[in-house]
C-alpha cells in the first residue's frame, strides 16, 4: 500500500458511496498508538489553517481514541490535566513570552 493514515470508521463506506473503491486494512495494535498521534497533528494542523471549531471535535475525537487505547480513562487524564494546571497554571492570562529576551 502506498501512502496511508487513519481514518474514521464510516470513511470507506462515504467513498464507496461516491462510487470509488478504497483500500483500508486494520492497524496493527503496535502501529496504532503512532497512526493516532500523527492523526491528532493532522487535525491541530488544520484547526491552525482553518481556525474552525469544529477541528477542534475532530482532535479530541483522535485525542479519546488514544486514551482508549493507552487504556485511560478520560478521568485519569483530567487528574493529570488538573495537576499540571495547578504546577504551571493555564492559559487564562494570555501571557506570550518573548523568547528572544531569555538569548
Amino acid at each position: 500500500m502506498g501512502k496511508e493514515k487513519l481514518v474514521r470508521d464510516k470513511i470507506p463506506t462515504i467513498i464507496q458511496e461516491k462510487g470509488l473503491n478504497p483500500r483500508v486494512r486494520t492497524a496493527s495494535p503496535d502501529e496504532l498508538d503512532k497512526l493516532l498521534r500523527d492523526k491528532i497533528l493532522e487535525e491541530s494542523l488544520e484547526l491552525h489553517e482553518s481556525g474552525d471549531t469544529l477541528e477542534i471535535a475532530d482532535i479530541l475525537e483522535a485525542i479519546y481514541a488514544l486514551l482508549e487505547h493507552r487504556e485511560i480513562s478520560k478521568q485519569q487524564i483530567e487528574i493529570m490535566r488538573k495537576r499540571k494546571h495547578d504546577e504551571r497554571g493555564g492559559f487564562s492570562a494570555h501571557l506570550v513570552l518573548d523568547l528572544e529576551g531569555l538569548e
